[in-house]
């Protein structure tokens, strides 16, 4: 049977409680791999593993519990392993670089931070710094609507236009919160957010980067950011050498 690894912590992290399950119907049952300085937090794994809604919230349970009593480094959901003694050995292999990480990223969680525009406000935003396109669009209404390669055109302006502003105020983002984040890593880009970041925040300090975002929610209100935190950071677990075990 193969083995599910949640997370990585130290030898010494507090014990989680008893009987705790993780993934699984019927849950399994959570247990603790230690090597020297280094623990593994696993537990057997179904054969026909899924990401179901009740199994990725058992996962984060899990990871939530031990987190709240110090540094671990997260899996991400489907971390197998083929035996409990393949999990020991990469433990082994990787000791120095797992615990560099655990140092690291001990009283820390992360913040992601989703930002859009809302499109009417920042309309008119591009058209009250941009007066020549203003010109043009008002010149464009006083004619109808004008022709349809000046509409074509128009549009490609406003557009442009407003494909800089996505730009700029992705760059505006990370320069407002990074001030108050140990670390940031930008995600994967998507349809609909012009930033998509990632911060590593000091637990202690949550409530002032929650509170520089609140200002920016003021300062830029043509912004629409979405917060998700605290959360284990996945996002600034690098999982060391490519793979010296299976």
């Amino acid at each position: 049977m193969s083995t599910y690894i949640y997370g990585i912590a130290g030898s010494k992290h507090p014990a989680l409680p008893d009987g705790m399950g993780g993934i699984g119907e019927p849950a399994r049952p959570v247990r603790v791999l230690t090597h020297g300085e280094l623990a593994a937090i696993v537990s057997d794994a179904p054969e026909d593993l899924k990401p179901k809604r009740r199994d990725l919230l058992a996962h984060q349970n899990v990871l939530s519990e031990a987190g709240a009593a110090g540094a671990v480094l997260p899996m991400r959901f489907g971390s197998l392993a083929p035996d409990d003694e393949a999990v020991v050995a990469v433990l082994g292999e990787r000791a120095d670089h797992y615990e560099e990480r655990l140092n690291t990223l001990d009283g820390k969680v992360e913040y992601n931070v989703k930002a859009a525009h809302n499109e009417q406000a920042v309309l008119h935003q591009v058209l009250a710094e941009n007066p020549e396109l203003r010109a043009m669009v008002e010149a464009n209404q006083r004619q109808g609507g004008g022709s349809y390669e000046e509409k074509l055109q128009l549009g490609e302006m406003i557009t442009n236009a407003v494909r800089a502003r996505e730009a700029s105020d992705g760059i505006e983002v990370r320069r407002a919160l990074e001030p108050v984040a140990e670390a940031v890593g930008a995600g994967p880009e998507g349809t609909g957010w012009l930033a998509n970041l990632s911060f590593l925040v000091v637990r202690k300090s949550a409530d002032g980067f929650l509170a520089a975002v609140d200002e920016l929610r003021a300062t830029e209100p043509h912004l629409e950011l979405r917060v998700h935190g605290p959360l284990p950071p996945y996002s600034f677990v690098d999982p060391g050498p490519a793979a010296p075990a299976e």
